[in-house]
């Protein structure tokens, strides 16, 4: 991974790895030979889909597994309570998430998909649905604060626990009869709620805290950060890759034989995203919040757990519904959108007073 000072340093930047400097190119090439895999591998959909872990594919979830494990690791979770007391970004990301995100795609799917209620729904299911993973990385790669990241996730995961199935029933039941539109019914397991959570947060938290424990305790600090982070720091961008690959193969055919449907549910995919990422950006410079923490609270804000959407999509409507493809098109139009907002967060970097935030205060991010 980069540091802090490097990201913003067009010189320094030259000193970083091919996978860093290229990253938008690798991910593109990642979507294609993910496309290309779809069609051309005859049954590779089923196959990927035949073993599941929480309802996601087993070869996608190790994916997610490898890519979240790297970037936990390297969290010092002895200085959480740094964020914890942090409660007008604590109160600010709940809001944006619990409050703003369902209500802003719940409008969207209604404005710009009136005609086709499988797709909207999704989207809605997809809205609901707050991150847990990916958010990590961008985070990550946009420099942001991980402690931050790592207790606003959290946080995230418990309000999915107990408010998931509630807004569900609000945004798809309730709110459409109150407004005469149409509703839906929504049939949601607390228990594939509980699932997703744990395998995709838990088991890389789990394993990111004994590691740095475990390390530290057994080789001290310095050996931890400068010599077992900068190891598997790169596994966290293959993960990536892999994820993005195998994302694409599963729902290539579908999406290369209707190109006009992912179009439409693209459009308020890309306004949703960066409406939450610029809603949050704004808030944390509204509020004086550092670059780091600002950062973090713009990409826990506009990323989605896709992982739990596609779940409760296919358990509820069917694997070829039309809100499954909804919720699939999301993870493909979110990872590009994101990366591209890494370096638009990398840009704005300059117009704040103390743009390393708290990693420069504890020193090299590795």
């Amino acid at each position: 991974m980069t540091t802090a000072l490097d990201a913003a340093d067009p010189v320094a930047a030259l000193k970083l790895s091919r996978l860093d400097r290229l990253l938008p190119v690798w991910i593109g090439a990642a979507m294609v030979l993910g496309l290309a895999l779809g069609r051309l591998v005859p049954g590779l959909d089923s196959a990927l889909s035949r073993v599941e872990v929480a309802g996601i594919s087993l070869p996608i979830a190790i994916g997610l597994l490898v890519m979240m494990y790297p970037v936990l690791a390297k969290v010092r979770y002895d200085r959480l309570d740094t964020v914890t007391h942090d409660r007008r970004l604590l109160v600010s990301s709940l809001v944006l998430n619990w409050l703003i995100g369902p209500a802003l795609m719940f409008a969207l799917a209604w404005l710009m998909l009136p005609d086709l209620p499988a797709y909207r729904t999704g989207l809605i299911i997809v809205g609901l649905a707050r991150c847990i993973a990916m958010v990590i990385i961008w985070n990550d790669l946009a420099c942001g604060d991980r402690e931050a990241a790592a207790v606003l996730v959290a946080i995230n995961s418990l309000f999915q626990l107990v408010a998931f199935a509630g807004l569900g029933w609000f945004y798809l039941t309730v709110l459409p009869g109150w407004l005469g539109l149409a509703s839906t019914h929504l049939d949601v397991s607390p228990g594939a709620i509980a699932a997703s959570v744990a395998v995709f947060l838990g088991i890389p938290l789990a394993a990111g805290y004994l590691s740095r424990r475990l390390g530290e305790a057994r080789r001290g600090r310095a050996w931890y950060e400068e010599e077992f982070l900068p190891r598997i720091g790169p596994w966290a961008l293959y993960g990536l890759l892999f994820t993005v690959v195998l994302l694409f193969a599963l729902q290539g055919e579908q999406i290369t034989a209707r190109p006009w449907d992912v179009a439409r549910i693209a459009l308020p995919l890309l306004a949703y995203f960066a409406l939450m990422w610029g809603g949050g950006y704004g808030l944390g410079r509204a509020l004086g919040f550092t670059y780091a923490r600002t950062t973090t609270m713009a990409f826990t804000a506009a990323g989605n757990n896709f992982e739990l959407a596609i779940a409760v999509a296919i358990a509820t409507f069917g694997v070829s519904s039309g809100q499954a493809l909804a919720g699939v098109v999301g993870p493909l139009i979110e990872v590009p959108v994101l990366v591209g907002l890494v370096y638009v967060s990398l840009a704005l970097r300059r117009r704040f007073p103390h743009a390393a935030g708290p990693a420069a205060a504890y020193g090299e991010r590795v």
